[in-house]
């Protein structure tokens, strides 16, 4: 048990030299993704919170806390006036099975933060085209975003750019109560993250951002773009299909390497 600590305590050193995450984002999360949802509540900003796994106990308040502080604000879902979805709710938790997302907790038990992750797989070359996402939805709004993805997969490959990666990982929704932003949480989520990525073996984490703010923020951890594509150049029948408020202008996919192994000065 020693030994394990040890281990995790010269994990989180080496990434902090590397990536002072928690310092980043402590002024960054006024930034974070939902840009307009407030809250009156008053919070004690020194409390401790924790950064767990989110467990399938956890589903029902992890789809809360992102009702509440990520459905609405997003931009894509504001310009459609996307408002209740289902097909929303099960799209954004589906990779939970996964085992690859955080939630940060506070003191009284109550998620504050959350990073939904997931894995995506190089496909063999035997592999039949994947099925697009769009065409198992019912909702004619959210179907519209889930083709403005399939279009990003059917010009972008990460895989292109990583031959040698079986396996990267994919940071899908990164959200912090607005009662707890500039505490660094999405720092610490982040370095929970780079945690599995180090201990699975995977060199790439990759996010796609509709969002300008995921877009800085990300940036500001570290990340860099690979892929853009404006909402002005997506079109549907010559016509625009997204003109989200500014800054909101684009699609951009961002990715961040690490190292595969602790360096050997650290064991």
């Amino acid at each position: 048990m020693k030994v394990h600590f040890i281990w995790r305590d010269l994990i989180f050193k080496w990434l902090n030299e590397l990536y002072p995450i928690a310092r980043l984002t402590h002024k960054l999360e006024v930034l974070n993704m939902s840009s307009t949802t407030s809250s009156s509540t008053t919070v004690d900003r020194n409390q401790p919170y924790t950064i767990e796994l989110i467990k399938p106990e956890d589903h029902e308040a992890v789809l809360s806390m992102l009702k509440t502080f990520f459905f609405k604000d997003e931009p894509l879902n504001t310009f459609l006036n996307l408002g209740e979805c289902s097909d929303l709710e099960k799209y954004s938790m589906k990779s939970l099975s996964d085992n690859c997302s955080y939630k940060a907790v506070n003191k009284s038990g109550d998620i504050i933060g959350v990073f939904i992750n997931g894995l995506l797989k190089r496909p063999a070359a035997t592999d039949a085209p994947p099925e697009k996402a769009a065409d198992g939805c019912s909702h004619p709004k959210f179907k519209k975003i889930l083709g403005l993805m399939d279009h990003v997969e059917e010009k972008f490959n990460i895989f292109d750019i990583y031959p040698n990666e079986e396996q990267i990982l994919d940071g899908k929704i990164l959200s912090v109560d607005t009662n707890y932003r500039g505490m660094g949480i999405a720092g610490k989520l982040t370095e929970r993250a780079y945690e599995f990525m180090l201990a699975n073996q995977i060199s790439v984490y990759h996010v796609m951002c509709t969002s300008h703010y995921s877009a800085v923020v990300m940036e500001k951890l570290g990340f860099h773009e690979v892929f853009n594509m404006q909402f002005a150049d997506y079109k549907k029948d010559g016509e625009v299909v997204f003109k989200p408020a500014a800054p909101h202008v684009g699609v951009r996919v961002l990715v961040k390497e690490l190292g595969k192994e602790v360096p050997k000065s650290l064991l």
